[in-house]
């Protein structure tokens, strides 16, 4: 047989039946395979389309808020009976009836007491600490009459933007036909103003939906993360490095690196576990603080890098240390000198997606006990914060139809600080770039 086939010319076998057929099952599986490919390709970024539509869909709106403009009279008698211009005095003084005595002058038509308590529900209970902060700042305004913005409850914000639907039967909403009346009086003389929401990025959060804000949660992801960054990469790259360059190779090595590997798949409530018990509860460090939440996700993403930073260390050629060493330097000048540079960007890489990951994460947080609600903006480390995440995660608990839009837009805002992030962390990975 062997004879038979070391006779036959390489021709006559190319063109038989038998081998054509194979040849084109071969092409016909290469095909195959690369429209799977294609259509796994496909199907992934269709979901990532539909999560990114649903996201931007229900939170656009989030970014747009009416306001009542009103022409309000701060009646001295009100705010400063007897003229002492006490700032006590001036904080303390009814600001809310100022704005509701406001709103009525536009409807002298109602007069029935509990008309008019439907009517002033459509005041945010944030107006009288706006105009309190506006008298604060300007004293001199005092006795004297002002066109100002005023916020909108949500209910009546959510109307207006159509995620209530009006058309419903009146026990199916909670804004009656009579309030949605006065809306469109309101609208028709151009005294509901929309603009930008400001107070999306302007406050800490609030029990209203139309005063909570992202401030306290950006600051606080901010703190965070100067703390996870502080941690986790000097010790992890030079974690990696030793354990790459310099650590002897033994079953004490063996076993740290193994736990290295165990330690990337634990789940991240078991640092939360840890942080809470350690740090909380042994050395008494401030309970929902920045430095201690760094701390947590500087532990749960130390394993990445590491990983990552051996990974990136172990691509360098040999021959680059060879080299180095064959024109006398010392090994720690191969690492820091040669080897370190060139593997940079693939440990900024293990770098982006620890501190993905870590800016994302929320259980580890909520054991440390950062789910409080926070309404002031931390000023250091230690003090009490919140996090996106877990500020995501308290608006998607709230039933308000106002906190839909804000939970979609809130994940919007982390995206874009996620994309901002990763963004920094690509120049700086091409900034490190070498080829050889």
């Amino acid at each position: 047989m062997t004879d038979i086939i070391s006779d036959t010319p390489k021709a006559a076998i190319y063109q038989s039946d038998d081998f054509a057929a194979r040849l084109r099952k071969r092409y016909a599986a290469e095909r195959r395979f690369k429209m799977y490919g294609v259509v796994a390709i496909g199907v992934a970024l269709g979901m990532l389309a539909i999560l990114l539509t649903s996201i931007v869909g229900q939170g656009y709106t989030a970014f747009a808020q009416h306001d009542l403009a009103l022409e309000v009279f701060f009646d001295p008698a009100e705010i400063d009976p007897q003229g002492s211009r006490d700032p006590a005095v001036i904080s303390n003084a009814n600001y809310g009836a100022l704005a509701r005595t406001a709103l009525q002058a536009v409807f002298p038509e109602v007069e029935q007491r509990t008309d008019r308590r439907r009517l002033t529900s459509m005041i945010s209970n944030g107006a009288a600490f706006e105009l309190r902060q506006m008298v604060i700042d300007d004293p001199s305004l005092i006795g004297t009459r002002k066109q100002v913005r005023i916020p909108l409850a949500s209910d009546y914000d959510q109307v207006l933007k159509g995620n209530i639907d009006r058309t419903l039967p009146e026990t199916s909403r909670k804004v009656t036909d009579q309030q949605i009346a006065w809306v469109d009086k309101l609208v028709a003389n151009g005294q509901i103003v929309n603009g930008f929401n400001w107070r999306l990025f302007a406050n800490g959060d609030s029990r209203d939906p139309e005063l909570a804000g992202l401030k306290a949660g950006l600051v606080g992801s901010l703190l965070t993360l100067m703390v996870t960054l502080g941690l986790a990469i000097p010790i992890g790259i030079s974690a990696a490095v030793y354990l790459e360059e310099f650590a002897p190779k033994n079953k004490l090595t063996d076993l740290i690196e193994v736990n290295i590997n165990n330690l990337a798949a634990v789940p991240s409530i078991v640092f939360g576990l840890l942080g809470l018990a350690v740090f909380l509860n042994a050395f008494n460090m401030p309970r929902s603080a920045p430095v201690v939440g760094g701390i947590v996700l500087a532990l749960m993403t130390l394993p990445t890098i590491i990983i990552a930073g051996r990974a990136a260390l172990k691509a360098v050629p040999p021959s680059i240390r060879e080299a180095a060493l064959g024109v006398g330097a010392s090994p720690l000048q191969v690492v820091t000198h040669h080897v370190l540079p060139l593997a940079m960007p693939g440990i900024l890489t293990g770098v982006i997606i620890g501190m993905a990951h870590a800016l994302g994460e929320t259980a580890p947080l909520l054991m440390i006990g950062m789910i409080a609600f926070i309404v002031d903006t931390p000023g250091g480390f230690g003090d009490a914060s919140t996090v996106l995440p877990v500020q995501i995660f308290m608006w998607a608990d709230s039933p308000e139809r106002g906190f839909v839009e804000r939970t979609s837009a809130a994940i919007m805002v982390l995206l874009a600080f996620l994309i901002g992030m990763n963004a920094i962390a690509v120049f700086l990975r091409k900034q490190f770039e070498r080829r050889w």
